[in-house]
C-alpha cells in the first residue's frame, strides 16, 4: 500500500512508528508533574501563521500550552480550530498547499526547525479524529501496529493491555482480541483509536473532535476518559460544543473567523467573565 492510499490514522501510525528521535538530540523529558504540581508549558506558538494557498487560516497566533492539562479550542466552524491542532504535531505538512509561518516549539524545540524528524515528532503527539478510523485489522493489531512496526523490544501484549485498559475498553474486549475493531460500536472504536495513540507512550494527544460522531452515552464515556488520561498525558481537544469545553477542560482558546485567537485562559474565566466581548457573544450564542 502507498502512502497515499492510507487513511489520516494509518499516515498517523506509520509515521510514529519510523523515528526514533525527534531531532539528532531529541527533546528532553525533564519530568512531568501530575494535576497538583507547578504548572509548566509544554507546546508554545509564536506568530503563527497558516495558508492554504492564498488563503490565510491561522492569524499570528501565540499561545503557552501546559502541561498535564485539557486544553480546549473552541469556535464557529471555519475559524482554524483544527488547523492549528495539526500544526502541533506537522500533519499539515501531508498538505500540498499549506504553508506554515512562524514558530512551534515542544520543550522549547522548534518543531519545524532544521533537523526536526516529523515522523518522530507524531510519537510524541499522538491524535485522535473526528470520527472513529480502526484500521481493518484485529483489536490487538491496531493497538499494537506502531509498537511493532517500530521494533518495540518489550512485552508488546502487556503494553496492548495496557493502552486498552488507559482506554476504558480492555474489560469491553478482553476475550475478543483476535476480532476484528470494525466489528466494534462507535464509542468502542473511538476508545480503540485512543488506545491505539496512546500505546506508543505520547507525551501529548490531540483530539479533533473525537466525540461529534457519537451518542450522548458514548461521548460521556470519552470524556470521562480525557479526564483520566490528563493525569499522564497533555490533552489538547477541538470540540464544537461549548458545554462539553465547559465540563472537561482547564484552559479554553476562543478562535473566531479569519484564524484569529481572541483569547485564552482559564476555562472558568473564559466561561464566566471573558475580556473580549466578542467571546462573550459567542457563548451566549449571539454569532456562530
Amino acid at each position: 500500500m502507498s502512502r497515499n492510499e492510507l487513511t489520516d490514522g494509518e499516515a498517523q501510525s506509520e509515521s510514529e512508528s519510523n523515528g526514533d528521535s525527534l531531532i539528532t538530540t531529541d527533546v528532553a523529558t525533564t519530568g512531568t508533574r501530575g494535576h497538583d504540581g507547578p504548572e509548566r508549558t509544554v507546546v508554545e506558538t509564536r506568530d503563527l501563521d497558516v495558508y492554504y494557498g492564498d488563503e490565510r487560516a491561522i492569524d499570528g497566533v501565540s499561545m503557552e500550552i501546559p502541561e498535564h492539562e485539557v486544553t480546549a479550542l473552541i469556535g464557529p466552524s471555519g475559524c482554524g480550530k483544527s488547523t492549528f491542532l495539526r500544526c502541533l504535531n506537522r500533519m499539515n505538512d501531508l498538505i500540498d498547499v499549506a504553508r506554515i509561518d512562524g514558530r512551534v516549539t515542544l520543550r522549547g524545540v522548534d518543531i519545524y526547525g532544521e533537523g526536526v524528524d516529523p515522523v518522530a515528532l507524531r510519537r510524541k503527539v499522538g491524535m485522535v479524529f473526528q470520527k472513529p478510523n480502526p484500521f481493518p485489522k484485529s483489536i490487538r493489531e491496531n493497538v499494537a501496529y506502531g509498537l511493532e512496526i517500530q521494533g518495540y523490544d518489550g512485552d508488546v501484549d502487556a503494553r496492548v493491555e495496557e493502552a486498552l485498559r488507559a482506554a476504558a475498553l480492555w474489560d469491553e474486549v478482553k476475550d475478543q482480541l483476535g476480532e476484528s475493531g470494525l466489528a466494534l460500536s462507535g464509542g468502542q472504536q473511538q476508545r480503540l483509536c485512543i488506545a491505539r495513540a496512546i500505546a506508543p507512550d505520547p507525551e501529548i494527544v490531540l483530539m479533533d473532535e473525537p466525540t461529534s460522531a457519537l451518542d450522548p452515552v458514548a461521548a460521556s464515556k470519552i470524556e470521562d476518559l480525557i479526564d483520566e488520561l490528563v493525569e499522564d498525558y497533555t490533552v489538547i481537544i477541538v470540540t464544537h460544543n461549548m458545554q462539553q469545553a465547559a465540563r472537561i477542560s482547564d484552559q479554553t482558546a476562543v478562535f473566531l473567523t479569519g484564524g484569529e485567537l481572541v483569547e485564552f485562559d482559564d476555562t472558568n474565566k473564559i466561561f464566566e467573565n471573558p475580556d473580549d466581548d466578542r467571546v462573550e457573544d459567542y457563548i451566549t450564542g449571539k454569532f456562530g
